[in-house]
């Protein structure tokens, strides 16, 4: 190895191939080369039904810590596995349902409920209400569905004297907020809020919107009028921060 200018410069020796006694030059074997192994990927042998409701069971479990409810650790890092060791392989939807209270408010109770494979209809919705055990001390309801909700189940679910969220389990598969490319999103206080307001002089409809339908909104249950602070990082771009109003 030579050394020119700081730059090491490899020289690679060449053999050449010996005649025999009759002449003729033997070809040379190539070197033989260790194969790369394999990689080792590790399959799902249990059911894709029991996949699904562990995967969407645990971003409902963050999604609850991130709003503020009191959510055991244990119950978010339970492994499929030892999901299916309880649940088996095809879950009984009414043992996944669980209740969950606020931290800072244990009167501010939450219930999630998954419907099974089906249309949810109205007969569906009035069974689901029926079975609600204190329903005057709950102060909402998540229903996680699999397939579409018929118009006359959704009027019987706005009339509930608790706020209904209805998400498709398909949109709890993956933990939106856990994407690296995902900006980072802190809801501000109403007294942040207000010093936002009187620091750039400026009224909350002045403020770029979010609607309640974005997926942001709903993954943390915002209402309307409430602030969220968003902070964009990259490694092109430097680091700014923005805010939006939810409409």
């Amino acid at each position: 190895m030579a050394e020119q200018n700081g730059v090491h410069n490899l020289s690679l020796q060449t053999t050449t191939p010996m005649e025999t006694d009759n002449g003729d030059t033997p070809q040379l074997q190539p070197q033989e080369q260790e194969q790369p192994k394999c990689l080792i990927t590790k399959t799902d042998n249990g059911s894709i039904e029991s996949h699904r409701y562990y995967l969407s069971r645990r971003t409902t479990l963050e999604m609850l810590k991130d709003r503020g409810y009191s959510i055991p650790t244990p119950e978010i890092q339970l492994s499929l596995e030892e999901f299916r060791q309880v649940h088996g392989q095809s879950p009984d939807v009414d043992r996944l349902r669980f209740t969950a209270s606020h931290s800072t408010d244990p009167s501010k109770r939450i219930l999630v409920i998954f419907s099974g494979p089906g249309t949810v209809k109205l007969n569906v919705v009035r069974n689901i209400v029926g079975q609600i055990v204190n329903r005057d001390t709950l102060s909402g309801l998540i229903l996680i569905v699999q397939n579409q909700i018929t118009s006359q189940a959704l009027k019987a679910v706005n009339v509930l004297s608790f706020k209904v969220e209805i998400f498709q389990i398909t949109d709890l598969l993956v933990n939106i907020t856990k994407h690296v490319l995902k900006p980072k999103h802190q809801i501000l206080t109403d007294k942040q809020k207000r010093n936002l307001l009187k620091k750039y002089d400026i009224q909350e409809k002045q403020l770029p919107r979010m609607l309640q339908t974005d997926a942001i909104a709903r993954y943390y249950g915002l209402q309307r009028g409430q602030v969220v602070k968003v902070t964009y990082t990259g490694e092109i771009t430097q680091m700014h921060v923005t805010y939006r109003c939810v409409w």
